[in-house]
Order: C-alpha cells, then structure tokens, then sequence
C-alpha cells in the first residue's frame, strides 16, 4: 500500500496501468538490478521488487519518494528497494552510477529526459524500458538512444487517456 501524497501522479487508468507494468516486467524479466528513473511513487517500482528485482527508484518530487519509501518496508519486498530525490535533468545518472543495473526503465514527463536519455545512450545497459505520454519527445529521445547503438525492439501504445487524443508509448530498446 502506497499512502500518496498531495498531487502525486499516477497513471491514469487501471487497465492501462496494468498493460504497463506487465510489458515492463516482460521486457525486464532477466534483469537483477533495475534502475527506475522518474519513478514516482512506485507504480513500477514496487511490482519490480515483488518481482524479484533489486530496484532504485529515482524522482525529483521529494513526496513521492517519501511516500515509496514507506511503502517499500513491507516485508514481502525483502528490502529490495532503494530511493533517492534526484532531478534527473540536471544531474541525471551517469557512468559508474548506470554500470550498475542490468535493466532500466524510465516514465519521464511530457518533457522527455534530454539530459538523462543522453547518458544511457553512453552505457551499455542491456535492456532500457521506456515509457512516454508524449510521442514527439519520445521520437526525439528514441533517437539519442538508436545512435548510442540501441535497437528500438517494441513499441506498444496504451491507451489511457479516456475520451482525449493523448496516448502512451512504451517501448524497449537492447544492446
């Protein structure tokens, strides 16, 4: 159970929650350790952890850290999660930081991830997990990652903004 803070984000449906998180633990299914960045308040953390995986969690929103780390002391999760406060765009992971996950996903906002995008495309990161509610700074940031020598495997659409034009991407790219 997650005690959400004030004006935290969440997905907006349950289905499409749900087709999330099941294609994200597919396309991580053989990953140890995972990194979530812009990771909320662990809509894809926690079913990671439960999962198996160890998983750190990254957000520049301090609440909603606070609030995964709360919920990151149930015992069935084993102590698999970490979690830090973190503005990705100004200090996004980088080198020795990513060298040491298998796996990674990320959900960044309408905005993309420029700065973070471009150092995973540095790395050799098996498997990147992106999510994405706006196709324009996804093409964009797809493209950082197919020149950085990643493949574009699957891209899935999600449909989860009801009775609007808006759709989610999300999409796997492996080395």
């Amino acid at each position: 159970a997650v005690h959400l803070p004030i004006g935290v984000f969440l997905q907006p449906t349950m289905k499409g929650e749900i087709v999330l998180t099941e294609f994200v633990l597919t396309a991580l299914d053989y990953a140890k350790t995972v990194a979530d960045l812009f990771s909320g308040c662990g809509t894809l953390s926690l079913p990671l952890a439960m999962a198996g995986k160890r998983v750190h969690a990254v957000d520049v929103d301090n609440s909603q850290i606070s609030a995964l780390n709360a919920a990151a002391q149930d015992p069935r999760l084993g102590a698999r999660i970490t979690a830090e406060t973190r503005d990705l765009e100004r200090r996004p992971f980088a080198g020795s930081e990513l060298a040491l996950f298998d796996g990674l996903v990320l959900n960044p906002p309408r905005a993309g991830a420029v700065a973070q995008i471009r150092e995973i495309a540095a790395m050799a990161i098996h498997v990147v997990v992106y999510a994405s509610c706006n196709p324009a700074t996804f093409s964009r940031d797809a493209r950082t990652l197919s020149d950085g020598g990643y493949n574009l495997e699957m891209v899935t659409p999600i449909d989860q903004f009801v009775w609007s034009a808006e759709i989610e991407l999300v999409a796997v790219f492996r080395r």
